[in-house]
């Protein structure tokens, strides 16, 4: 099977086309797991937990736990070269949460 780069697929899409996907891409990202980051960023588990001073089953662990402190995600989110910011989405508009701000 013949490898097509991404530019080429998007050279051959509509306008239209284009937009819609990267929408989805956008949305796609929007819910990924602590795992699934990770890999995008091009990490393995052994170089983030090394990073974070951990052995490797440590992080295996801390990503596959769907409850974690706040402080934990945000040394494994810097890790990863990124920023944590928390965001309540109330009612009458979203709120940044600065009281967990590193």
């Amino acid at each position: 099977m013949a490898h097509t780069s991404i530019q080429k697929l998007r050279k051959g899409m509509t306008p239209d086309a284009r937009r819609r996907a990267t929408l989805k891409a956008r949305e796609m990202m929007a819910e990924m797991l602590i795992s699934e980051i990770r890999r995008e960023a091009g990490f393995t588990q052994e170089q983030v937990a090394e990073l974070l001073g951990i052995r490797q089953p440590s992080l295996s662990k801390l990503e596959s736990q769907d409850d974690m402190q706040i402080s934990t995600l945000r040394r494994i989110v810097n890790a990863l070269g990124g920023e944590l910011e928390i965001i309540a989405h109330m009612p009458t508009g979203d709120i940044r949460i600065r009281q967990f701000a590193g």
